[in-house]
């Protein structure tokens, strides 16, 4: 790698990061993308799972942002509906939080504000005996939005990158870049390694999320435009709550909201929190105050209690926001601002400031509009047209996870599903030729087989048993600590 030549490189390996880096390879630049750990390692895997409009952004008047992000849902259907999938949202109505009017032109904005095609409508619902919610709870409203693995649609983002050209470089450190002679010069190192890699570059894009500010003032020696907002959001995972298969949306108290999700078929996702985080970003982790939050929100909407015995795994993030000097952590915008500094017209440094998962593929627009002047050459915009890998389905995801079962006959069909709404047709390169369940290999537990390890080893980036069982896959909740450790000795001796 030492002495190589980029027309961009991109630092950080999120959903931001690896957006830009496929749109611009995709336009017929020669990009370059470091990440310091794994892809998606950070904010981009601990989100809600959700591509969303932001139903409760309206009430901070942030109709762009709304309206951006409700056009986006259509697209991302389209492009990547292995991994994003319609999903129905109720909101239980407390009528002391909110009134039904104000919900009601809420959801009429919502569902006119962007284009919707494929979603449907928003309407109102009544609730029975049967109904999961208390049975004070006798009605509330139900609109349309997606549900995402947001680690998958990163590593989707980066075999599109590298599809187009890009290289990237996994569990790198970009540890300085300076200009020189109108270019980046740019020093990277490798996680475990002395060696110091020197690459060059016309422009610069900083795509570090919780780490923007940072990077300007340490890896750039130069002061940061803006200051960012560490929001941190956590999340519980509880025992299935509820049979159906729709999401709740609750109202709280403190007007925030938080969602209760069905997740793998046996749980139930609850989040998430807004709480000011100042510690390092790589250490986040959910309080004990979170925990209770989160409990006491689920048990004023369901029958059944829940209680901290119940919750078998969190997780927690922190959302990189713009310091908006907002005095409310809920009501710090999610809107992102890109900024743009040369020296004399080039070597360009674009820095991401902000931003949500649903509108990923729109900042990463905005970033090559803003970058344009620096490259004449440069193609035009493809990014809502080309499927992502794995996308081409040619079918819904419920007959393609049929037509698996009647390709593969020896797959389950629960573990047919899997492939189909984890891999799409990427599957087939684990798969092809294959003809019974033993072919696949060991099992190292829960339907994790060799043949599917191998390959997020070999195509995915994946190192470690976390990579897989929490990012690639979401296996890990299911996991022994026998199953992980043969996991761990299976990945060492390769």
């Amino acid at each position: 790698m030492s002495n190589t030549h980029f027309d961009l490189f991109v630092v950080g390996g999120g959903i931001n990061g690896t957006g830009i880096a496929a749109d611009a390879a995709g336009r017929g630049l020669s990009v370059g993308l470091c990440e310091m750990n794994d892809l998606a390692s950070a904010t981009s895997s601990n989100s809600s799972k959700l591509i969303h409009g932001g139903l409760r952004y309206l009430e901070h008047y942030e109709f762009r942002l709304v309206k951006e992000a409700l056009s986006e849902r259509e697209v991302l259907l389209k492009i990547a509906p292995h991994i994003v999938t319609p999903m129905r949202f109720q909101m239980p109505h407390r009528p002391h939080l909110r009134p039904a009017f104000l919900i009601r032109l809420g959801l009429f904005l919502y569902d006119h504000l962007g284009k919707r095609e494929a979603l449907a409508g928003s309407k109102g619902v009544k609730y029975g005996p049967s109904s999961p919610l208390k049975n004070e709870i006798t009605q509330g409203f139900e609109y349309s939005d997606c549900w995402v693995d947001d680690a998958r649609l990163v590593v989707l983002n980066a075999l599109s990158a590298q599809k187009h050209g890009a290289k990237i470089l996994d569990r790198t450190r970009c540890i300085s870049a300076r200009r020189a002679n109108g270019k980046w010069e740019i020093a990277l190192q490798k996680q475990n390694s002395d060696e110091i890699i020197n690459i060059t570059a016309n422009g610069l894009v900083n795509a570090a999320g919780p780490w923007v500010s940072s990077f300007i003032q340490t890896g750039l020696e130069q002061k940061a435009p803006y200051g960012i907002r560490m929001i941190k959001g956590s999340h519980i995972v509880v025992p299935r709550l509820y049979p159906e298969s729709n999401s709740f949306i609750m109202q709280n108290e403190d007007k925030r909201i938080v969602f209760a999700i069905p997740y793998r078929d046996n749980y139930t996702l609850i989040g998430t929190t807004d709480e000011e985080y100042k510690g390092d970003p790589s250490k986040v982790a959910i309080s004990q105050a979170e925990t209770d939050y989160i409990l006491s929100v689920a048990n004023k909407h369901f029958k059944k209690q829940l209680t901290t015995e119940d919750v078998v795994w969190t997780y927690s993030g922190v959302r990189p926001l713009l310091e908006d000097e907002s005095s409310d952590a809920s009501a710090v915008t999610r809107d992102y601002t890109l900024h743009v500094a040369d020296e004399n017209g080039a070597a360009p440094l674009l820095s991401i400031f902000g931003g949500k998962i649903t509108t990923y593929r729109k900042l990463a627009l905005s970033a090559m509009e803003d970058l344009s002047k620096y490259y004449p050459t440069l193609g035009q915009p493809w990014t809502d047209k080309e499927i992502l890998p794995g996308g081409d389905l040619n079918s819904s995801l419920a007959d393609y996870a049929t037509k698996l079962t009647h390709k593969f006959p020896f797959l389950s069909a629960q573990l047919a599903y899997r492939y189909a709404n984890s891999y799409g047709t990427l599957c087939d390169l684990f798969l092809a030729g294959k003809t019974s369940i033993e072919g696949l290999g060991q099992n190292f537990g829960q339907d994790l087989y060799q043949a599917e390890v191998d390959y997020l080893v070999n195509h995915e980036w994946a190192h470690s048993a976390e990579d897989i069982l929490w990012r690639r896959s979401k296996l890990g909740i299911e996991f022994t600590e026998a199953e992980v450790s043969t996991l761990k000795e299976y990945l060492t001796a390769k």
